[in-house]
């Protein structure tokens, strides 16, 4: 059986304006990897409702499983649940389950829980909360897409919470080989190989430091001794050692 896939989808004019750096699309590639879950596509979009809405529809048809990012805090651009739901054609409102989870955290710390921070608490109908051990306002799935926060510690940790819901497959393992040959030489051989194992992902990287050139040649599958096996064919193939 192949491995589920996935999408991740970003939200926010911040990380479109380089204003932040988007690091949780690499969190997610990293852990999606280890179990066994192909991230597929990764899209960034703005604090847009419409736009919101069409990538999340598009998105859940076309992958096992959504991830997005950003847009579900207290403030007025924070318009991704609408839009989630919106894309279900689901009711958004406060739900009693997020509101005491936030009620209780604010009373705690002292602070007004104010109708801004009632905001965190609106969810569509029908869906799950994803706990939020950092800052206690929850993410939620609806469908297969897992709607989290986009302040990197927040999604990690609600990253950790949805994973093990996640039947994943065989988690995708790799092997490399640096030659100091440029990418022209070495395309026909690793070429065929890429033909000869269609069940593989090939990928070449050039690189160029300290006047050397040359590029890694990175073989991807679920299997490891096979994975071995094949580059140690193209190692034979450009006539360099392979250990």
């Amino acid at each position: 059986m192949p491995n589920p896939t996935a999408a991740m989808l970003v939200i926010g004019d911040e990380i479109l304006s380089g204003r932040t750096k988007d690091t949780n699309t690499n969190y997610l590639a990293c852990a999606l990897t280890e179990a066994g879950v192909d991230l597929k596509e990764a899209r960034v979009v703005s604090d847009e409702h419409d736009r919101i809405v069409a990538a999340v529809q598009e998105l859940s048809k076309a992958y096992d499983h959504v991830f997005t990012s950003g847009g579900i805090g207290p403030t007025h651009d924070d318009i991704t649940a609408d839009a989630v739901g919106a894309a279900f054609d689901a009711h958004v409102d406060i739900r009693e389950d997020a509101r005491a989870l936030l009620a209780a955290h604010y009373e705690r710390q002292g602070s007004e829980f104010n109708d801004a921070r009632k905001r965190m608490a609106r969810i569509p109908d029908g869906a799950t909360l994803i706990d939020n051990p950092v800052s206690v306002a929850p993410g939620f799935t609806i469908g297969n897409v897992h709607v989290m926060a986009g302040v990197p510690s927040v999604f990690k940790a609600m990253v950790a919470t949805v994973l093990p819901t996640i039947t994943g497959g065989q988690p995708l393992l790799s092997e490399t080989l640096r030659v100091n040959i440029g990418e022209g030489d070495v395309a026909g051989a690793f070429g065929d190989l890429a033909l000869a194992y269609p069940d593989l992902s090939f990928g070449s990287y050039p690189f160029q430091k300290d006047g050397v050139y040359g590029c890694n040649l990175v073989v991807r599958g679920t299997d490891g001794a096979r994975l071995k096996m094949v580059v140690a064919e193209l190692a034979k193939a450009l006539g360099v050692e392979y250990v």
